[in-house]
């Protein structure tokens, strides 16, 4: 008997950071919104579209007409520290954290305001479409990057456990040098159909 060939999953940073889910009709973004208690969020689209690596209407063709993307809204460590000496400068507190940063700056009121923040979104799953983009995960990425959205440079399809533990090896050596706050790893079963036999 030969042996099963090794399952291919997706790895990429957990960013801690802010999750919101993005809606596209025809192109354009039309609403974000924040997770919430994961049935219900708050709507930040005007936030939202101040977001520099945010598309506001994708780039190149074959999307669908409805696309639901979710990612993470985040401040690189760098941007994190110029931000908190500007405010200590200015006499205001300093934020505890990058995360906490980003979920303020979101949840401004003054859009202005939020424009005026470091803030960076990163894709890492999708939500409501209205048709099937492709079989496995790591195809989808290349769409994602394809249509404007800023995937992570860490993101990789590995091939079985000893890939998948290799690559959470290199993370933790680089932890402390990557360019955001992270708190783990994610793997997910590349094969979509996969996942709908495994469940969630």
């Amino acid at each position: 008997m030969s042996a099963p060939m090794p399952v291919t999953y997706t790895a990429e940073p957990k960013f801690d950071g802010v999750s919101i889910s993005l809606r596209y009709e025809n192109g354009v973004l039309v609403r974000a919104a924040t997770r919430g208690d994961g049935a219900t969020g708050e709507d930040v689209t005007a936030n939202a579209r101040t977001i520099n690596t945010l598309p506001l209407h994708l780039r190149g063709t074959g999307w669908p007409s409805v696309l639901e993307v979710r990612g993470e809204v985040v401040i690189p460590k760098p941007a994190f520290g110029r931000l908190n000496k500007e405010r200590l400068a200015r006499g205001e507190n300093i934020f505890a954290n990058p995360r906490n940063a980003a979920a303020g700056s979101l949840r401004q009121l003054d859009s202005r305001i939020t424009a005026q923040r470091p803030l960076s979104f990163f894709p890492w799953g999708l939500g409501e479409i209205s048709s099937e983009l492709a079989p496995c995960y790591s195809q989808i990425v290349e769409m994602l990057k394809a249509w404007g959205f800023p995937v992570t440079e860490y993101f990789r399809a590995l091939h079985g456990v000893d890939e998948c533990l290799a690559y959470y090896q290199t993370m933790t050596a680089q932890r402390n040098d990557l360019p955001f706050e992270v708190d783990g790893v994610v793997y997910k079963v590349d094969a979509l159909a996969a996942r709908d036999t495994l469940g969630f």
